[in-house]
C-alpha cells in the first residue's frame, strides 16, 4: 500500500512538471521572480491608437507602450527588458488570471465586477465619452443640442448622450467603419464614443475634430493578479504611477499622444 501511494505521488507530481513545460506561465510570476527572470511580460492592443498600435515599421507603440517600459525601467532598470503580449478585448483579463503574463495595460476600464477577478491599479487615464464632427461649425457641445449623432448600438454612450443633449437624434450604428460612412455622407452631424478611440479616430482623420468634452469618466488601469504573493508587484505599479502623476511624466506622455 505504501509501495502504491509513492507511486501515485510520483504520478502526480510528473504531471505538474509537464503541466507548466507546456504552459510556460500557467502560475503568475511575483515581483521577485519577475526580477529573477530579467523580463516583465505585458499585455497590450496592437491595434488601438493611440494607446497601442503598430507603426510603419511594425513596432509597438502607444501610451500604454510607454508605460509597459516604464514599468519595467521601474521594476529591472531597463525599459527593454520587457516581452509585450498582444491581446484581444476577450483576453485581457484572462491572460492575468491565467498567469500568461504578469500585467495587462490594454485599455481595460476600472469597474466592479472585474475587480472581482483581478486587481487594478489606480487609473492612468480617465476615458469617457467624446464627440468628433467634421462639420466645419461645430466646435461647441451647446451646437449640437438639435444634431442627427451616431452612437454605438447598446453602448453606454447611448444613456450619457441622452443626458447631455435630449434633443439630438440618436443614429445607431454597429461598427466604428458605419459611423465613419454615415459621417462623410453628411447624414450625421457627430459621432460619440469613448474619447481614447476618438483621438486615434482624429489622428487618422485629420479633417475631424474632437471636441474638448468628457461626458462620463471611466478610468483604465493596470490590471494586476489577485493573492497576497502578488502583494509587491502590486504596491511597485501603484507607486510608480503615483510617481508619474506628481512627476507631471504622464500629463505629458497623454499630451504627446493626443488623448484629451
Amino acid at each position: 500500500m505504501f509501495n502504491a501511494l509513492i507511486r501515485k505521488l510520483i504520478l502526480i507530481f510528473t504531471i505538474g512538471v509537464f503541466f507548466n513545460l507546456d504552459n510556460n506561465y500557467l502560475i503568475a510570476a511575483t515581483l521577485e521572480e519577475i526580477k529573477q527572470r530579467g523580463k516583465l511580460i505585458v499585455a497590450v492592443k496592437n491595434n488601438l491608437r493611440p494607446l497601442g498600435f503598430l507603426n510603419q515599421e511594425n513596432q509597438l507603440q502607444g501610451l500604454e507602450i510607454d508605460l509597459a517600459r516604464q514599468l519595467a525601467k521601474d521594476i529591472l532598470g531597463d525599459p527593454q527588458a520587457l516581452i509585450l503580449q498582444p491581446v484581444s478585448n476577450q483576453e485581457r483579463l484572462q491572460t492575468v488570471i491565467e498567469g500568461k503574463v504578469d500585467l495587462a495595460i490594454a485599455r481595460v476600464t476600472i469597474n466592479a465586477s472585474r475587480a472581482r477577478l483581478v486587481n487594478f491599479s489606480p487609473y492612468y487615464y480617465l476615458d469617457g465619452t467624446g464627440i468628433i464632427t467634421n462639420h466645419p461649425q461645430i466646435r461647441a457641445l451647446d451646437q449640437l443640442s438639435q444634431s442627427k449623432m451616431a452612437i454605438l448600438n447598446r453602448s453606454s454612450t447611448i444613456a450619457v448622450i441622452r443626458a447631455e443633449l435630449p434633443q439630438a437624434q440618436l443614429i445607431g450604428v454597429n461598427s466604428y467603419q458605419e459611423a465613419l460612412t454615415l459621417l462623410e455622407a453628411e447624414q450625421v452631424d457627430a459621432f460619440a464614443a469613448d474619447n481614447s478611440i476618438l483621438a486615434g479616430w482624429v489622428q487618422q482623420y485629420p479633417q475631424y475634430y474632437q471636441l474638448p468634452v468628457r461626458l462620463s469618466g471611466e478610468g483604465l488601469g493596470v490590471v494586476m493578479p489577485k493573492g497576497l504573493q502578488y502583494a509587491s508587484l502590486r504596491s511597485r505599479v501603484n507607486q510608480a504611477i503615483g510617481r508619474w502623476k506628481a512627476s507631471g511624466w504622464l500629463a505629458k506622455r497623454l499630451q504627446y499622444w493626443g488623448l484629451p
